[in-house]
């Protein structure tokens, strides 16, 4: 109940009663609000200024997990990032290196991400730098998991060809060391027996008496088996997967062309033909277009001291057989 009001009138010397209008209500009530207002907002102001709203800490929170998520998704990025290093290095050095298949070009992948628009839709945000390496080293990874297991596929078709391969890849001396002599001269610059020149010898000359039996050393098809003027009495295996081999200077021939040969089948006898001094075998082995090493395709059937035997005669320097 509202309180009545009084004054006291000296000429009447009496208290009256205080007559309050409707307009003097209203604006005391106006004032009121007015004055509540202007002091809600600046509490308002002052608490928003200092302390955040609900939805404000709840937005935080959220922004602070992604930024964890993202620190999280980086460290798996670059773990994930040394495992693809590491099967690349073993693609490189151990798989392909078995089945002598070139290798992969990892390189190649980070040339395709400089197209800046891929992420242009990612810029803007608090953390956009963040979100576009991480995005960057996903697409970088996509892409080297794909050429990995593209590589893998193809290393896959080369183990189904592994048994085909290591047979018929030469891996055999052409003349028993039962049968054999010695080896006269080896794979490097000799001195031509006949021209006296020093001449680069292609090969390894075995050296064993005539009609000694020559061994195909890996499976193949002959591909030439014919008397040529330097050769002689020779034949060409074609073993696949690049490589061949060629028996010359035999005293007969006992393969004929287009004939399938396995490792270890007879293909003629020793002998001295074409430019030739004495009984021997003239053995080359061609991997591609180019002649190789005989001696590092001996691998089957002799100990580690006749391998080592054999290596310190084939490296001396001398006068080579044909």
């Amino acid at each position: 109940m509202a309180k009545i009001k009084y004054f006291y009138n000296p000429q009447k010397l009496d208290f009256e009663k205080v007559g309050t209008s409707l307009w003097s209500v209203v604006l005391r009530v106006f004032g009121f609000l007015s004055a509540s207002a202007v002091a809600g907002g600046i509490m308002a102001f002052g608490v928003y200024s200092f302390l955040d709203s609900p939805k404000e800490r709840a937005l935080k929170q959220e922004n602070e997990q992604y930024r964890i998520q993202i620190k999280f998704l980086n460290k798996k990025m670059i773990e994930l990032g040394g495992l693809i290093t590491e099967l690349q290095e073993r693609d490189a050095n151990i798989y392909r290196a078995i089945f002598e298949a070139e290798p992969i070009d990892i390189n190649s992948v980070k040339a395709n991400l400089s197209d800046a628009d891929r992420y242009r839709s990612l810029e803007g945000f608090d953390n956009a730098q963040e979100l576009i390496a991480l995005n960057k080293k996903i697409d970088i990874l996509s892409q080297q998991v794909a050429k990995q297991s593209k590589s893998f596929d193809e290393l896959s078709i080369l183990a189904k060809n592994k048994t085909e391969f290591l047979a018929s890849i030469p891996a055999i001396q052409p003349v028993s060391n039962k049968d054999l002599t010695r080896i006269a001269s080896g794979y490097g610059y000799r001195i031509h027996p006949i021209f006296k020149t020093h001449k680069f010898h292609a090969g390894i000359d075995f050296t064993a008496p005539k009609g000694t039996p020559i061994y195909a050393t890996g499976n193949g098809v002959i591909s030439v088996a014919e008397n040529g003027s330097g050769y002689g009495n020779h034949v060409v295996i074609k073993h696949g997967f690049g490589y061949s081999s060629l028996y010359a200077h035999m005293s007969r021939i006992k393969a004929r062309v287009g004939q399938k040969v396995t490792r270890g089948e007879l293909i003629g006898y020793v002998g001295s033909t074409g430019t030739s001094t004495a009984p021997h075998v003239h053995y080359e082995v061609v991997k591609g277009t180019n002649k190789v090493n005989p001696i590092n395709y001996f691998f089957k059937g002799i100990t580690e001291e006749e391998f080592q035997a054999i290596r310190t005669i084939a490296s001396r320097e001398g006068q080579s057989f044909d």
